[in-house]
This record gives C-alpha cells, sequence and structure tokens, in this order.
C-alpha cells in the first residue's frame, strides 16, 4: 500500500477526528432554538434539553476509557479508523430518529468515535511528528475541532430552511461524511514509529522516522535521527522493564502528578466555559436580544472567529512555549466572562420566557450594553481559540512516558468528557434559575487555572518526548523548566547510569574480592574467615 510520511499530511487527515467533534458541538447549537426541531422532540426543557446535550459526552467519556487499552494493543493508526467506523454507525442513526431515545442513543455511539479519536489523535501525532514543529501539528486537532464546527453550523442553519423534520435529519445525515474520509484516508498514513518500537517491530520504526525526518542529507540531520533513535531505544528498553501498564500505574509514586496535572488540565479547558458559549450560543445571544435567523446569523461569527484565531496559536505556539499561552489566554477569558456577567447583571432584568422558550429568563433590553455582550463573547471566543483551544490537546499529549501515553491521555480525556458531560447538562437549569451568574462562575474558575499552570505545569516547548520525561523525573520547577539544558541534564544521567552499571559489572566479576573490599577487609582476611 502507497504510504504518505508528509508530517502535515498525516496530520491533515488524522485530525478530521477533531472534525466530528466539531461537528457534534453546532449540530445541536443550530437547533435548540429550531421550530422542527422543538415540536418533534415535545419541546424539551432545560433539564430534557440538557440531557439530549449531554448524552453525547457521556458517550465520549466513555469512549475515551477504553481508548488506550484498544490503541495499544492495535495501534494508533487502527484505533483511530476504528474510531471513525463508530461515528458513521451513530450518525446514521440520529439522521433516523424516530423519537428521543433513538437520538439519545444515537448521540452516545457518536460520542464514543469523539471520545477514542480525541484522545489519540493528539497521541498518534506527537508521536509521528518532528520535536520542532510537533506543537504545530498537534494543535492542528483544535483547529480542525474550529473548522467542524464553522462548517456544520452553516450547514445547519441552511438546512433551517427546509420544510419540517427533514431540517435536522439532513443535517445530521451530512456528519456522516467526515467519518468516511477517516477512514479512508488513514489507510495512506504509517503507524505510530514509538508503538512500533514497543511492539519490537524495529526495522518498521526505524524506516519511518527517516521518511518523517527526511529533511535533507545534511550531517545534521542524519545526526537528529540517529539521536531520536538512541533515545527511543532507551525509552524502549526502559518501557520493557515494566510491562503490562494498568490504570492503577497511573496514580503511583513517580506517575500520579503528571496523571493529576493531566486531568487537572483537561478539566480545566472544560471549566473555561467555551462549551456553554458553543452548545447554547443561541440562548446567549437571545439573551442579548437577538433572535430567529438575526440570532444564528450573528452567533456564527463567533464560529468563524474560532478558526481565525486558533492560526496564531499554530504557528507560534512552538514559539511562544505552552506555559505564557495557557497563563495569558486564562486571564484574558477571565476578563470578557466578568465583563458579560457584570453587563447583564446591571442592564438586564429577569423575564418569565424570551421568545416563548421558558429555559431563557433573562433579557438585556439595552441595546448598547447587548451589542457590549456580543463582543465580549466574540473576544472570549478569540482569546480560548489562541490559546486553551488547541494548547491542552499538546499539552497533555507530549507529558507521560510511552509506556503509559495512550492510556494516560485516554484517562485525561475521559475527565475533559466527564466535565463536558456536567457542564452540558449544567448550562439549561444555569441559564433558567440563575442566568448571568452562570459566566461569573467561569470567570472565577479562569482565574485558578491560571495560577495552577504557573505552579504545576512545567514546559514542554522544543523537547523529545524523551527530554520531556526527565523534566518530571528529575523534578525540575514548572517556572524553571524553560531554561532548563535537558540535553546536558541527559548527558549527566547517562553517565551516572553507565557508572552505576559498569560498578555492578566490576561487583559480579569480582565476586567474593569486591564483597571483602566492600567492607573495607583484605582478600585475605576473607579467606581466613572462611
Amino acid at each position: 500500500m502507497y504510504t504518505i510520511y508528509n508530517p502535515y499530511f498525516v496530520a491533515f487527515i488524522s485530525t478530521i477526528g477533531g472534525m466530528l467533534f466539531g461537528f457534534d458541538i453546532s449540530s445541536i447549537s443550530a437547533f435548540v432554538d429550531n421550530d422542527a426541531y422543538r415540536k418533534f422532540f415535545n419541546y424539551p426543557g432545560s433539564t430534557r434539553q440538557g440531557g439530549i446535550t449531554a448524552s453525547m459526552a457521556g458517550g465520549s467519556f466513555c469512549g475515551s476509557l477504553i481508548a488506550g487499552a484498544v490503541s495499544d494493543r492495535i495501534g494508533r493508526r487502527y484505533c483511530i479508523q476504528f474510531s471513525g467506523a463508530v461515528w458513521v454507525i451513530g450518525t446514521a442513526i440520529q439522521c433516523s430518529v424516530r423519537d428521543l431515545a433513538q437520538l439519545v442513543i444515537g448521540r452516545f455511539i457518536a460520542g464514543l468515535a469523539i471520545g477514542i479519536a480525541s484522545s489519540q489523535v493528539p497521541v498518534y501525532i506527537s508521536e509521528l511528528s518532528p520535536k520542532n514543529i510537533r506543537g504545530r501539528l498537534v494543535g492542528l486537532f483544535q483547529w480542525s475541532v474550529t473548522w467542524g464546527i464553522m462548517i456544520m453550523f452553516y450547514i445547519s442553519y441552511g438546512c433551517t430552511f427546509l420544510e419540517g423534520n427533514a431540517s435536522f435529519r439532513t443535517a445530521w445525515g451530512i456528519q456522516m461524511i467526515p467519518g468516511a474520509i477517516l477512514c479512508a484516508g488513514l489507510v495512506f498514513l504509517p503507524e505510530s514509529p514509538r508503538w512500533l518500537a514497543s511492539k519490537d517491530r524495529w526495522e518498521e520504526a526505524i524506516n519511518i522516522i527517516n521518511h518523517v525526518q527526511n529533511r535533507g542529507n545534511s550531517e545534521a540531520v542524519r545526526e537528529a535521527i540517529d539521536i531520536e533513535i538512541q533515545e527511543l531505544r532507551e525509552a524502549v528498553r526502559i518501557e520493557q522493564l515494566s510491562k503490562d501498564v494498568t490504570f492503577f500505574d497511573l496514580f503511583k509514586k513517580g506517575s500520579r502528578l503528571r496523571t493529576f496535572v493531566g486531568c487537572s488540565a483537561q478539566i480545566w479547558q472544560q471549566l473555561t466555559g467555551m462549551n456553554v458559549m458553543m452548545y447554547y450560543v443561541v440562548y446567549t445571544f437571545a439573551m442579548a436580544g437577538y433572535t430567529g435567523n438575526t440570532g444564528l446569523v450573528s452567533s456564527s461569527i463567533q464560529y468563524v472567529i474560532n478558526v481565525v484565531m486558533t492560526i496564531p496559536a499554530l504557528l507560534w505556539i512552538d514559539t511562544w512555549g505552552r506555559r505564557p499561552l495557557l497563563i495569558f489566554g486564562a486571564i484574558l477569558m477571565a476578563a470578557w466572562l466578568f465583563a458579560v456577567s457584570g453587563l447583564m447583571a446591571n442592564y438586564g432584568h429577569w423575564v418569565p420566557e424570551v421568545n416563548g422558550n421558558t429555559g431563557i429568563r433573562w433579557t438585556v433590553p439595552n441595546k448598547t450594553a447587548a451589542k457590549a455582550i456580543i463582543a465580549c463573547n466574540y473576544l472570549f471566543v478569540a482569546s480560548f481559540a489562541s490559546t486553551w483551544g488547541p494548547g491542552i490537546w499538546i499539552y497533555v499529549s507530549e507529558i507521560f512516558p510511552m509506556k503509559q501515553r495512550a492510556m494516560a491521555v485516554g484517562v485525561t480525556g475521559a475527565c475533559n468528557w466527564i466535565f463536558n458531560f456536567g457542564i452540558a447538562f449544567f448550562t439549561p437549569p444555569a441559564f433558567q434559575n440563575i442566568q448571568w451568574k452562570t459566566f461569573l462562575i467561569f470567570a472565577v474558575f479562569c482565574i485558578v487555572m491560571a495560577i495552577h499552570v504557573f505552579f504545576l505545569m512545567p514546559e514542554t516547548k522544543g523537547k523529545t518526548l524523551e527530554e520531556v520525561d526527565i523534566i518530571w523525573e528529575e523534578n525540575i520547577k514548572p517556572w524553571k523548566s524553560a531554561n532548563i539544558d535537558v540535553t546536558e541534564l541527559a548527558a549527566n544521567r547517562d553517565l551516572t547510569s553507565k557508572n552505576d552499571k559498569a560498578a555492578e559489572i566490576e561487583h559480579n566479576e569480582m565476586g567474593p574480592v569486591a564483597t571483602a573490599n566492600s567492607n573495607n577487609e583484605k582478600p585475605e582476611d576473607n579467606a581466613a574467615h572462611l
């Protein structure tokens, strides 16, 4: 089979798995206020609508939990391909929906696919990518999510002009297309060389590394390839000493801090409030006085912003670094959320319903304040898209050792999805009961997460995955990690390891003599004792 090794093409195809996530988000957000949708599902209240939206996240949670085991067993490429097939099944069930139960089942199955893809696509790309562009390539996953959100929203918007149930059925049926493309495209991509090495398939692994890193025949390039292969051999040798990694190994001494950081990073991404903006953007705009087609078109602008503002992160995250991006992004998002809640509190008031929807009970009649709220929403999305959107998927794919990577990223992804589930379920009742205070809660979370990043998340920019391991193992302080010369640190570690090994060999060869000397005894004294 013809194989394409270009890392950009590999990332382009595999990140279609992120597009599935994006398709799902906007496939619901465009219809929550649609008459045909609401009538067909018997005008779902806030709790029922929350359950519909959250069913996908529930499936994604389960998918993330099994993804690591599946990926370690059959390989990264086949695992992602499997997720594409599951997605097609889930979307087929949705577009043929007959009742609420079938919709929830279809979304749950599609969620399984998203959970698998969202946890394993970043792992697959990070294990294939050259270290100097790894952040950019893994970040393409989030960019693909933003494209999926935008494309599906405009498809759904166009479908709202269709008569009756054809509106949402057509939109949901179109979702099968990217799943089919993902399955077909992966046929032409290579397997992860690190997964192949872990299975002792070294010839294939080295061949893939040579092809992916093939940027000329200079001495520097050949030396970089040799170093990467040597580091991989050493990593695999160490991993072989601790085979059969289990879930509980992630929480043992030496691993639990990394697991905690990875899980909390994914949780924080949800607690930014971004999915409140995405799933229920129509609700937010309705509070500001924008309803019907005007509301849909106005809210769609933030999807375009989401796509465009992800680009700076892709271009410069390998220059700026992960830590500054995340800290600065959290502070910016907090500012916009405080502004939205303040404007709503000062210029809005309680109402029994908005446009016949009892799930929305706050309105802002002041047009200037309403426009300011919309502007803050747009600025919030721009801040998220260029920082926490791609940043977290990149970061969690880099911080775990090879033996734990697939399982650990799956577990951290499960944390993301269980909070996604909770937020999707929580948001409609929140808008109904505490209105503008919903935004205030997420603003406080953003402040806390900025502090968390500073004290607990070391820098990974410009380092191989094996070098990142050294930073964790040596317990380098996160705020000092960006300036650490990991190459020198690794050389010292290797020298210490070699000296220890040489001492062990000498001890084994000398036998009783070594034992006697270790007790400051002469060999003849030792013989006398015998």
